[in-house]
């Protein structure tokens, strides 16, 4: 049995969230193992921000209050995702070793006092982290409460380090990259600006440079970061796997999903782990958190994922921080289930009576379990302990994948680029957004997978391409596939070196024409589209082979091509030059997924319903979830029975607004 399906067997649909108890005296420990188990509590995490509690000095450990809540939850019956205790170094390692705090861009050091201050490439950091997480894996690895690791907390979610340690580390990591000056010259362009080095020993961090950074400096910086973090926490889960080589290891992604490269991450984590915060008051929060649970299931290519944190209600964080309105938490908590996730988590347990996150909800908030919060956590702990029969089934593989390129993301967001507007995830959300809408199951890959076997793939921007990747984009087409393309992408190498013999060269073949030139829109500008109108961004192409499905109406480029479609080989490549509004968007992908031959999880869904598919030991299971304001009647392909409801076999369903439900083979 692997470690992970020895997790489900025991978890099934794992439900909990952060526990911190060194923040409460041990009567209140007693009172939350009574409300974990009233709530159906199966997982907590513990100890993520636990450092200075058990190791208050340096090289003297206090375990006593540790080891007796491993103790009660042991004998509650809830199992422990154990943390490192990396995440935040105490003030008295800072204080001896100021030299290993974050510093910024500008020069200007990190004060202690917050959280996730160190620099990744410290070897101080390293040393005092690795040690602490021997000593927690030894005292605890056979326990009878440890069920995962959980190696620090949020990689990524820290400013990046420009201190004199991740200079010399940066230098060793290009020596390596490159092999010679000669090569990073050569890869960087360093005629331009004068910038040539003659030694690796002259290179620094892209600090603050006027008026511009060196676009290929500073995206090997953001490759090194990503890479110093990952060396972090596989020297951590050396530890760990040495001692518990039965216990899985796993870290949380930050809900921003652009700090570090997660393919590069993905194997080395036994299991996804991700934090998802969307904003009550984002009107596109749904869709837009659906897309992130679509990268997190198919970074391990469909294997089911842990959702590490959400809110219960309100965080603290944003500039205005909403509540949840009633039924949300457990909607979009189904949601996160039907993407294919096998734990629903929260941050935090009980809401914290002092520090800076006092105001972001809790399972348990200040008013205690007579609320409404509470009430929900409960119900929706029995919803998931009923349905253990989904742990570990997988999502069917969709027919429609996304590329996704975490240093193509890092290069267009750039500084020097034709619109500082043109940014990944708005791209990623107005590809995806039509393909949810309709219903449509979509996988995540990278610019290099094997696609063989989808029916559609989009690329939502491919600015940075390797030639190998445009190759295997081009070959997808020219066999028989269907490719979605969106403007300025094939435009530079892996070096951001502009691809020579015209936009988008890797693609021109594909897409049977060129691009002259770009033309970005003013602030809240649009063109004219004869199906609406198209926003941000405008390009001139000239057509090579290509037919023109829409013109421009209005603009400077008004009569050109600004969407197209070209026959090439057994299949067929789309471009847009510009972003159609949503209704234009929607119409264009219905018009190439049916095509394609691309239909909804489930048909004839009322708008507002989702609908996802796991596959279980006895078939196809579906989940639906009802995001609109009325009640609707799903109809189903075969009577199948609802579970949550614990009704027998029928030919629909009822949800009302903000329902659910778990639909099983009849």
């Amino acid at each position: 049995m692997s470690r992970i399906a020895g997790l489900r067997d025991r978890l099934g649909i794992a439900y909990g969230g952060d526990y911190n108890p060194e923040q409460w005296p041990d009567e209140v420990h007693e009172e939350d193992l009574r409300l974990m188990k009233e709530a159906g509590v199966s997982l907590v995490s513990v100890g993520i921000f636990s450092w200075a509690s058990v190791e208050p000095r340096p090289g003297e450990y206090d375990f006593g209050w540790l080891d007796r809540v491993m103790d009660r939850l042991a004998g509650g019956g809830v199992a422990a995702c154990l943390a490192t205790m990396t995440a935040s170094p105490p003030p008295w390692l800072t204080t001896r070793h100021p030299e290993m705090i974050t510093v910024r861009a500008d020069g200007s050091a990190i004060s202690p006092g917050g959280r996730q201050h160190y620099c990744p490439s410290s070897p101080v950091y390293r040393s005092h982290a690795v040690r602490l997480a021997e000593r927690i894996a030894t005292r605890y690895a056979d326990h009878p409460a440890l069920a995962i690791w959980h190696v620090n907390n949020e990689y990524g979610n820290v400013i990046p380090c420009h201190c004199d340690v991740s200079a010399a580390a940066f230098r060793r990591w290009l020596a390596d990259r490159y092999g010679s000056v000669e090569g990073l010259n050569d890869a960087w362009s360093t005629r331009f600006w004068a910038q040539g080095y003659s030694a690796f020993e002259e290179v620094l961090p892209p600090r603050s440079p006027a008026p511009f950074a060196n676009p290929a400096h500073a995206l090997d910086y953001a490759r090194f970061t990503s890479d110093e973090l990952l060396a972090c926490y596989l020297a951590e889960k050396e530890v760990l796997t040495r001692v518990t080589p039965d216990v899985p290891v796993t870290t949380n992604f930050p809900p921003s999903l652009r700090p570090v490269d997660q393919w590069a991450w993905a194997p080395h984590v036994d299991v996804i782990g991700y934090d998802a915060y969307p904003d009550p008051l984002d009107a596109d929060a749904v869709p837009k958190v659906a897309f992130s649970y679509d990268v997190m299931r198919s970074l391990r290519g469909g294997q089911p994922w842990l959702l590490m944190e959400q809110a219960p209600g309100a965080v603290n964080w944003r500039r205005r921080n909403a509540a949840k309105p009633r039924g949300a938490m457990r909607l979009w908590s189904w949601q996160a289930v039907a993407h294919g996730a096998d734990a629903v988590m929260f941050f935090q347990w009980r809401q914290s009576r002092g520090g800076a996150e006092k105001f972001h909800s809790a399972m348990v908030p200040h008013g205690g379990p007579s609320t409404r919060i509470f009430g929900e956590v409960r119900e929706l702990g029995r919803e998931l302990a009923a349905s253990r029969f989904l742990a570990g089934a997988r999502a069917p593989r969709a027919d429609v994948a996304m590329v996704l390129d975490w240093p193509s993301w890092w290069a267009l967001e750039g500084q020097a680029r034709p619109s500082a507007e043109v940014r990944f995830l708005d791209a990623a959300w107005s590809c995806h957004r039509p393909l949810y809408d309709a219903g449509v199951a979509c996988d995540v890959v990278r610019p290099d997978a094997d696609l063989s076997g989808y029916r559609l793939v989009v690329v939502p921007n491919l600015y940075l391409t390797s030639e190998e990747a445009g190759r295997g984009l081009t070959r997808y087409v020219e066999e028989g596939g269907t490719l979605v393309m969106s403007f300025f992408s094939g435009i530079v190498d892996p070096y951001d070196r502009v691809h020579l013999g015209g936009y988008p060269a890797p693609f021109r073949r594909m897409l049977g024409l060129a691009v002259e030139e770009f033309h970005p829109l003013a602030e809240d500008a649009s063109v004219g589209l004869s199906l609406g109108s198209g926003t941000l961004w405008s390009e001139e192409v000239r057509l090579e082979g290509a037919e023109a499905v829409e013109r421009f109406t209005t603009g400077a480029l008004a009569g050109e091509p600004a969407v197209t479609r070209h026959r090439f080989g057994r299949g067929e490549a789309w471009y847009l030059a510009t972003r159609p509004d949503p209704a234009a968007m929607r119409v264009l992908f219905d018009r190439v997924r049916e095509a394609a031959g691309v239909g909804p999880v489930l048909p004839g869904l009322p708008d507002g319903v989702q609908a996802r598919a796991r596959e279980t030991e006895e078939g196809r299971c579906y989940i639906v979830l009802n995001h609109g304001a009325a009640a609707v009647d799903v109809p189903l392909p075969t009577p199948m029975r609802e579970e949550l409801a614990g009704a027998g076999p029928a030919a629909s369903v009822r949800l009302e607004p903000s329902g659910v439900a778990v639909l099983r083979p009849g």
